[in-house]
């Protein structure tokens, strides 16, 4: 019987995860802060998932971050092919490496680590929720003489652990991926790129894995294909013809380009890009810039319409220091020597968060559009 898991933050509206559970069909709802009791009393009696094709292994739903989350059929093959090609590209060997799990179960990544050790025989510990000191611990040697080896981390994790000073050179090998990626990493660490519909990270340092193939298509979008491909979208047939093409490609909605020496470098989604006096601007390239600024704690960047550039660069700021907030003036002075001017913000919004998704995605939809300015 496949596995469907959906997406449920701590804390989280009822009724937005009942809405994830009817789309899903789901088996289990799976609530890191919940007793099962109380997710059984919320969304009735756990239900097998009769309706799903055999080759399909677990219907994980996406984090919803463009638009309504989705059901995401992936397959048994898939599974294997994924780990086969990480473990492969890894060189890990069940006798000398172990996993370490401190990605959420319901997240596509952590299930991914738990998949490689399941088929390549390596072992995995697996974290109740991540936390530098249990990371470190678990690099460290046990009674037995066995540490943690290989771990997958998102940007976000990997940023706190490097705060808190922690040594991380027992990891012989960290998978960095789902977010925007820290401007150096640790030498032991790779960049990986992948998707809910791919089982994950099957682009390592912009090379594609064995048996993945990646192409660059009209506007730059990246199109992925290969057996760790999903099946589909979960009762939604026009969304999988949208994404998934007769040829079987996957068109993920990313922008990318090749660099000098042929490596894939993805941009940002492509319905993010912001298009300003005809040039196209990443946001996620200004919010690197802009978070090196004194005054900017946090930062997410988004279109606004304007009368003038059809689009103009917005900057939402969560500021350093609440009395004492950066203009617009002072960040575009700022951003002069990396950024050309077309790209620097025309306007800044000062807020108290920026919503993100579990794995540190900025969710952008979710940021108000400003007034013009005056």
């Amino acid at each position: 019987m496949p596995l469907t898991v959906v997406r449920a933050r701590p804390g989280e509206a009822a009724d937005a995860v009942r809405r994830a559970w009817d789309r899903s069909e789901a088996v289990l709802v799976v609530d890191p802060e919940a007793p099962a009791d109380e997710v059984a009393r919320l969304h009735g009696a756990v239900r097998p998932d009769t309706d799903a094709a055999p080759e399909v292994a677990a219907v994980v739903v996406t984090s919803g971050t463009t638009g309504e989350p989705r059901g995401v059929e992936l397959t048994w093959s898939g599974l294997v092919a994924m780990a086969e090609a990480v473990t492969t590209a890894l060189e890990a060997e069940a006798t000398s490496d172990r996993w370490l799990c401190c990605l959420p179960l319901q997240h596509v990544g952590g299930l991914a680590v738990v998949a490689r050790s399941w088929v390549s025989g390596v072992p995995v510990e697996v974290l109740d929720r991540f936390e530098p000191g249990a990371v470190l611990a678990a690099a460290a040697e046990d009674r037995a003489g066995r540490r943690s080896t290989l771990v997958s981390l998102v940007p976000t994790m990997l940023r706190r652990l490097l705060q808190s000073g922690a040594d991380l050179r027992p990891f012989r090998r960290i998978l960095v991926g789902g977010g925007p990626l820290l401007d150096v990493l640790p030498p032991q660490a790779t960049a990986t790129y992948g998707m809910t519909e791919t089982w994950g990270g099957i682009v390592h340092g912009g090379r594609p894995l064995a048996g993945t193939e990646v192409r660059l298509a009209a506007a730059g979008e990246v199109l992925l294909r290969g057996p760790t491909v999903m099946r589909c979208y979960r009762g939604a047939p026009e969304r999988t013809a949208e994404a998934l093409d007769a040829d079987g490609w996957l068109h993920t909605g990313d922008v990318g380009q090749l660099d000098a020496e042929g490596r894939l470098v993805v941009v940002d989604r492509l319905k993010d890009l912001i298009i300003t006096g005809g040039v196209n601007v990443s946001p996620t390239e200004v919010e690197r810039v802009l978070a090196e600024h004194p005054g900017v704690a946090e930062v997410c960047v988004t279109g606004a319409p304007d009368p003038v550039w059809g689009e103009r660069v917005v900057a939402h700021v969560v500021p350093a220091d609440a009395s004492s907030p950066p203009d617009v003036d002072s960040l575009r002075a700022f951003a002069a020597g990396r950024l050309s001017a077309a790209k620097r913000p025309r306007q800044v919004v000062i807020v108290d968060e920026i919503p993100r998704t579990a794995s540190g995605k900025p969710v952008r939809r979710r940021m108000a559009t400003p007034s013009t300015p005056s």
